[in-house]
């Protein structure tokens, strides 16, 4: 049974505390991430809101796009891969959200988000099968909404709002933010019954437009979204401009069955005073003036809408969180979204490898298939499968960094799934081997979840190629920051660059100069500065190379393709399979994944010989690594492919 709105209103300030409490930094990794791209949010009902308060945020710190939309609009609009996608649900059960989540989880979109009030809950159990979704569950203190969301909007858009000012506002304090939005949930507060008392005229009339600015946005779509939904009146909503372009003639009309609700914040006082003037004089006007500028006003315009809601059921005598549902209703609500035809498959082509050759293309199959090019691309698929399956491994070598840990994860070691599939693999008659950007961190996580026994038939290339060694060898890796002959004048000039000095973490390696954002930048920036410093000062003994969380300068000669060689000549030039996430040019798997029997999880080269993704639909990271590595079995001197383990 529903809750009662006044008891839920009634636990805002506890929801509040939590959210100004709760552990944030998965969320701050996955906004960070957001950052660098456009963000289309999805919501549906009240969760809706909450989509308006991210895209808010999104468009406000980091001067990218974004849009909201319903799960229908996300189903039927395909957007690029570059766009982050963000679902938000309360309880994670809503047949259109999941609907939703799958779609675009197939899609394979470079960052897929879900911000979720319930563990366990279905949407969680679909995010739990595709390791790279960036799930975030925030149970709230006082549990499931009624029958409007209440808490759970709350506590989101705060979560939200710390986030982002944590990530990209380092000046800010959230503890102003807190004690601007604090007084406003104490209903005895001043200016909650200053606000009580204004909004008295509104309910003599069954229609308000309620006027907004750009910060107090996000509480008009909630009060339109709740008294919808609960049948508490007409709303019309119109920024202060907005509402000059023909929208102010309604009240010429129909003044008489109108008032008007002005959310004020401190940047639209003088343009909503002006406004508010030229309304005419029958016609009620409430004025709400939300203090704070930024996220304090935004959350204050979101509180004004959930108190507004429940004073106005008051005055109707209806309850907002209890407003009962008709059968018809209920019905409506578990319509399932209609099925699209499907845009990814071409006759003769199942899903995975229509998804392989798109990844390699950038293009769908029916787009090939239309400039006559499909075919060609669906005998390299079959051509490279074929290679795969008829040759015998003597040993793997395998990127660490998103492809054996998550990249979120690569300060903790290997999952126990990945870990036992490596152990099989160092027991076998072929040769395990590492190839990795990093130093003894990784010889310390692989000795964690290998036996020892395991650790003298385990290669591990250290600084990506630049000193190798068994995993056994204590020597192995040398750390030292004193870096060699060809880096130590690009070490000097790049520790000596205004941009990059507090924003970026430079590390000094023998071979190797890593470079890593202390807060949010844009990899594509990171990358572009140090292009400029090499360029600039004909460092052309250096090479530049980009990993999931950092930029690598090796030494010319310095190359994962090392760790190949390396193992090649230990099994007597026999065929070695390679596994890497970043096989895109400037990806720093580029040289190990352009081998004869390259195999990625994630980005892919254009070549049609080399570096296939031949992962299912919506699986990229870790999960296509685990899948790649079961597929191999035991064979005489080696490993091979199951058959049909990789069509």
């Amino acid at each position: 049974m529903a809750k009662p709105y006044e008891l839920e209103i009634s636990r805002l300030e506890e929801t509040f505390r939590w959210a100004c409490a709760a552990d944030i930094s998965g969320l701050e990794g996955a906004v960070k991430h957001a950052g660098l791209s456009p963000l289309a949010a999805v919501g549906s009902g009240g969760s809706l809101t909450a989509a308006q308060v991210l895209v808010a945020l999104h468009q406000s710190y980091t001067g990218k796009p974004g849009i909201v939309q319903t799960p229908l609009e996300a189903v039927d609009t395909v957007f690029e891969a570059a766009v982050s996608q963000w679902l938000l649900t309360a309880g994670g059960t809503n047949v259109d959200i999941n609907a939703a989540a799958r779609s675009l989880i197939e899609r394979e979109h470079r960052q897929i988000a879900v911000l979720c009030g319930r563990a366990n809950s279905p949407i969680t159990a679909i995010c739990e099968r595709h390791p790279f979704v960036d799930l975030m569950v925030f149970p709230p203190p006082a549990g499931k909404d009624g029958f409007l969301a209440t808490n759970s909007l709350l506590g989101f858009s705060t979560l939200l709002a710390r986030a982002y000012v944590s990530v990209f506002d380092h000046l800010a304090s959230w503890d102003d933010v807190s004690d601007v939005v604090a007084p406003l949930l104490d209903a005895s507060s001043k200016p909650i019954r200053v606000w009580r008392d204004s909004v008295d005229a509104l309910w003599q009339r069954p229609t308000t437009i309620v006027l907004y600015g750009p910060a107090t946005k996000v509480g008009a779509t909630d009060i339109e979204s709740k008294f919808t939904e609960a049948a508490l009146g007409n709303i019309q909503l119109a920024d202060y401009r907005n509402f000059a372009h023909g929208r102010h003639h309604w009240l010429a009309k129909r003044g008489d069955q109108t008032a008007v609700l002005a959310l004020v914040a401190e940047e639209d006082r003088e343009l909503a005073t002006k406004t508010l003037k030229l309304i005419p004089a029958e016609v009620p006007i409430a004025r709400l003036d939300v203090p704070g500028t930024g996220p304090a006003a935004l959350l204050g315009s979101l509180i004004s809408a959930l108190h507004l809601t429940g004073w106005a059921g008051q005055a109707r005598d209806i309850d907002p969180g209890q407003p009962g549902v008709p059968e018809f209703g209920r019905k409506l609500y578990h319509l399932k979204l209609p099925k699209r035809a499907p845009r990814h498959t071409a006759p003769q082509l199942n899903a995975a490898a229509a998804a392989a050759i798109r990844r390699k293309t950038g293009e769908s199959v029916h787009l090939l298939q239309g400039k006559n090019t499909l075919d060609f691309w669906r005998q390299a698929h079959r051509d490279f499968i074929d290679r795969l399956e008829k040759t015998t491994f003597a040993a793997v070598v395998l990127d660490y960094d998103g492809t054996v840990v998550d990249t979120r994860e690569r300060f903790h070691p290997a999952r126990p799934d990945i870990a036992g599939e490596l152990q099989r693999i160092a027991d076998s008659d072929g040769i395990l081997a590492i190839a990795t950007g990093r130093g003894v961190s990784v010889r310390n996580d692989l000795r964690t979840v290998l036996p020892s026994a395991a650790w003298h038939r385990v290669v591990v290339g250290y600084y990506n190629g630049a000193m190798i060694g068994w995993l056994a060898d204590d020597a192995q890796p040398d750390g030292t920051d004193v870096v060699c002959p060809e880096l130590k004048d690009l070490a000097v000039a790049l520790a000596e660059s205004h941009e990059l000095a507090g924003s970026a973490r430079q590390t000094n390696r023998r071979y190797q100069i890593t470079l890593e954002p202390i807060r949010f930048m844009a990899e594509n920036r990171l990358w572009d500065i140090a292009h400029q410093v090499v360029l600039q000062g004909g460092y052309t003994e250096a090479v530049i190379t980009r990993s999931s969380h950092s930029i690598d300068i090796v030494a010319s000669g310095v190359s994962k393709k090392n760790v190949v060689r390396h193992v090649q000549d230990l099994v007597g030039g026999r065929d070695i399979l390679t596994i890497g996430d970043r096989g895109r040019w400037p990806g720093n798997d580029y040289a190990l994944l352009s081998t004869p029997m390259g195999l990625s999880v994630d980005e892919v080269s254009v070549d049609p010989c080399n570096c296939w993704n031949l992962a299912e639909p919506g699986q990229r990271g870790i999960a296509v690594t685990r899948m790649y590595l079961g597929a191999l079995d035991s064979a005489e001197k080696g490993l091979r492919f199951r058959k049909g383990a990789l069509q």
